[in-house]
């Protein structure tokens, strides 16, 4: 059975690179009906956050994705660890290092002096004499001192370094609790991960977890370690370009399909498809068709496909998405119309919630530049004709073609061009120049609200002198 995890540190918020690993191995384990498993690595017992924990479950559950059973805790497995210490140290595969913090530094900078990489010495290795007093040991795992580590990793192919390169690491600190790399290969032997997909900054911890594998006899799994995301200009990415709080981007009004649909493609293709549901992921994913590079964010690209989905979500879904945002509409008696008008304006929910407000609220203010642009000349007459016109129609008022009707009749009366109303009564409407189009405008709000407006920009252009 096809088995992946993800497996998050809570000493931080979840960012999409560690989403889009996640992405990834639940991707793979749906398309094969596997397991998908979450695992916290909170061995850190100083810089474990449960705010941190808890925002990874909240995303995970925004964007959909499920795991399989419960979550698993490393805090909650020291026990366990500790008897796989003890095995390793019964077999002569581990032993205790006596070596105080002031002996490693003076023995790295001797040897960064002589121009060698810095790394422990194996002096306790085969020690059989008396320990020194007063120095609580580390364990340390005996590593291969001869041959090659080999490894084959399902990105970047055939993975081969030297023995010598891995020294013998510890695997339990001084106070006896367990180290990242030890635990990591426990756990994901024993969760019977088949396939481990990661970010390639754990592709140098790779040789050490299969030291460990080797020590206590586990099946190696398949690895696939995934290049970083790097910004537009090919730096490692920050917060500033959007290595923030996947649930950063929830506030911020992307959709989680949008967001999933964007990182699948960093790092992933398929032909030239840009668009995916999810259903589609989890048909076309395979990890061997990870890239071996990096890829790049792009936050117009993301922006593009949070458009798309927004305009292709129901109006049912938008509106309750939309409460969120403060925007109350799921009663309103022209939702439809509403949100047909608005959504193909709004890049984000945020910007949805914007137009909607826009033309929901009447406005308190007219921007400088369109008024002042908008209202000049024979502004105020048009605006007045066109409302006395709006009263005086004998047909019912209810679609946007009914207004329309009404538009198209004062431009051929007047014999003026459409910007000559249309400019004034958009700034009157609106407050500004911007905006969903006139007839959608005036059938949202109907024939009372549109008159108020217009008499209220009269009188502002009264005002004005």
């Amino acid at each position: 059975m096809i088995t992946t995890r993800f497996a998050p540190s809570p000493t931080g918020y979840l960012h999409i690179g560690g989403l889009r690993t996640a992405l990834f191995s639940w991707l793979w384990a749906r398309k094969n009906s596997g397991k998908f498993l979450l695992r916290i690595e909170d061995t850190d017992l100083s810089r474990n956050s449960q705010e941190a924990l808890e925002a990874i479950i909240k995303a995970f559950d925004w964007v959909g994705m499920d795991y399989d059973g419960e979550v698993i805790y490393q805090s909650k497995r020291f026990d366990l660890y500790k008897k796989y210490i003890e095995q390793l140290l019964n077999e002569g595969k581990a032993y205790k290092c006596y070596m105080t913090k002031d002996e490693l530094t003076a023995l790295r900078e001797e040897q960064m002096a002589r121009g060698e990489r810095a790394r422990y010495d194996g002096r306790y290795r085969d020690f059989d004499g008396t320990p020194p007093e007063g120095i609580e040991p580390v364990v340390r795992i005996k590593a291969p001192t001869e041959g090659f580590i080999t490894f084959f990793d399902g990105v970047k192919g055939e993975i081969t370094i030297a023995s010598s390169e891995v020294d013998d690491f510890i695997i339990a600190r001084s106070d006896g609790t367990p180290t990242y790399n030890f635990v990591v290969a426990i756990d994901d032997a024993l969760m019977g991960m088949s396939d481990v997909i990661r970010g390639d900054d754990h592709l140098y911890n790779t040789p050490k977890q299969i030291v460990v594998y080797n020590a206590l006899g586990f099946d190696i799994p398949n690895f696939y370690h995934v290049a970083m995301i790097n910004n537009e200009q090919g730096k490692k990415l920050s917060k500033r370009d959007g290595a923030t709080d996947v649930m950063e981007y929830k506030k911020l009004g992307f959709l989680p399909e949008a967001l999933l649909n964007f990182l699948v493609r960093l790092g992933w293709s398929h032909g030239d498809q840009e668009i995916f549901s999810i259903e589609e992921m989890i048909e076309l994913f395979d990890p061997k068709d990870i890239n071996k590079s990096a890829s790049s964010y792009n936050l117009d690209k993301l922006l593009w496909l949070n458009s798309h989905y927004i305009k292709n979500s129901s109006n049912e879904k938008l509106a309750k998405l939309l409460k969120d945002f403060g925007v109350e509409i799921e009663n309103h008696d022209k939702l439809e119309l509403l949100l047909d008008a608005t959504k193909e304006r709004g890049k984000t929910l945020v910007e949805l919630a914007n137009q909607i407000n826009l033309i929901l609220n009447p406005p308190t203010e007219y921007d400088a530049k369109a008024s002042k642009k908008a209202f000049k000349g024979t502004a105020k007459e048009y605006l007045k004709e066109f409302a006395d016109m709006l009263k005086d129609w004998s047909e019912p008022l209810h679609t946007p073609p009914d207004y329309h009707k009404v538009i198209e009749k004062f431009v051929e009366d007047k014999e003026i061009g459409f910007g000559k109303i249309g400019q004034p009564l958009r700034v009157a409407l609106l407050g500004r120049m911007t905006g969903s189009g006139l007839d959608e405008i005036m059938a949202i709000l109907g024939v009372e609200e549109t008159l108020n407006r217009i008499e209220k920009a009269i009188e502002y252009i009264d005002s004005r002198g």
